[in-house]
């Protein structure tokens, strides 16, 4: 039966197993086709102009502190955003180069003092690197985390990090909130306002 149906196939020009050579066909094969980067894909601009533009997309300002060892952690940061109501979530963004965030993750906790407009000393102060940035700072403790809660910012939110995603060269923090809260005193004068390389405040 098999070799009626090899004389069928032979007689009808198709190849068979005993057509086939009984070697690997040598040298190279074949590159495949690789499709090049078109000029409309490519990073459209230099680090200069993405940051002027985006620039002029005015933020709020906050400081995401935490406990740690020998001391307190934090650092200023603009990209803060709530992102979900149920469950309760908050983001913020923070450097993949940050000698901060690495402290931040160890205690697994933070709390986002939201500043108002009469706090820029402090969050320059925030903003540089190395030093005691809570020299001279007076803060409590944020009730569920035990996070540095600054003393008269408008607002806090204390929490629990939840999840750390990868976005390009930096990361997207993720925090569940466990408590919060408002100081309407310091909450008068409204809050304070970063806008093209600049510290500025709502006008009345």
């Amino acid at each position: 039966m098999a070799a009626t149906a090899v004389r069928y196939l032979r007689s009808v020009g198709a190849p068979t197993t005993a057509d086939a050579p009984t070697t690997a066909p040598t040298g190279p094969r074949p590159r495949p086709a690789l499709r090049a980067v078109r000029d409309d894909e490519r990073a459209p601009l230099d680090p200069a102009a993405f940051r002027s533009v985006l620039g002029h997309f005015a933020s709020g300002v906050t400081v995401i502190t935490s406990p740690g060892e020998p001391g307190p952690a934090g650092f200023a940061c603009q990209s803060f955003a709530s992102l979900s109501l149920d469950p309760p979530l908050v983001t913020f963004m923070v450097a993949r180069t940050s000698t901060t965030w690495p402290r931040i993750a160890r205690a697994g906790v933070f709390c986002v003092n939201i500043l108002g407009a009469g706090q820029g000393e402090l969050c320059r102060g925030f903003a540089v690197s190395g030093g005691d940035k809570f020299a001279g700072v007076r803060y409590g403790a944020a009730p569920a985390t035990g996070s540095p809660r600054l003393a008269d910012v408008p607002a806090w939110i204390d929490c629990t990090v939840q999840a750390v995603h990868t976005g390009g060269d930096h990361l997207i923090v993720v925090g569940r909130v466990e408590a919060l809260g408002t100081d309407p005193a310091a909450a008068e004068d409204g809050p304070l306002l970063f806008h093209r390389g600049a510290f500025g405040q709502l006008r009345g």
